[in-house]
């Protein structure tokens, strides 16, 4: 199995293990928001290949401020998103849940990198949007 189908095998379980937590979205934008509310967004090199499969949206910034998906208030890469945005949630009975989802699904995803021999890569997504804005045709696409 290749690092990207396992990838989506275990956004598959965690999805469920979210909807089973059912965390409450505020659609506050805080998850977005990088510098704002002090946080870094991590991802997988896996992830971020995902994630720039389409490109990434006309007009967007990438620096470690904010998403550079998230245009107008609303995610464009919904279905694309890492695990931090699977997980990410504002709601106060929620709190450490996405934490503990984070590492048991990181550590399935360095187990498949492991057994397909792949590298593991996980850096802040700026880093990984930076490096690949060099390669031909990813800032030309849109989402």
């Amino acid at each position: 199995m290749t690092t990207r189908a396992a990838l989506l095998e275990i956004y598959e379980a965690l999805a469920a293990d979210v909807a089973a937590a059912a965390p409450v979205c505020e659609l506050s934008g805080r998850c977005c928001r990088f510098r704002e509310y002090g946080h870094t967004l991590f991802i997988s090199r896996t992830e971020a290949e995902l994630l720039l499969e389409d490109g990434l949206p006309a007009g967007s910034v990438v620096d470690d401020a904010t998403c550079p998906f998230q245009i107008g208030g609303l995610c464009t890469a919904r279905e694309r998103r890492p695990f931090g945005c699977r997980v990410y949630f504002c709601d106060p009975n929620y709190a450490g849940v996405g934490e503990q989802l984070t590492e048991k699904y990181l550590a399935q995803l360095k187990t498949a990198h492991a057994t397909a021999e792949a590298p593991w890569e996980y850096r802040p997504l700026h880093h990984f949007l930076k490096e690949m804005a060099k390669e031909p045709g990813v800032f030309e696409k849109s989402t």
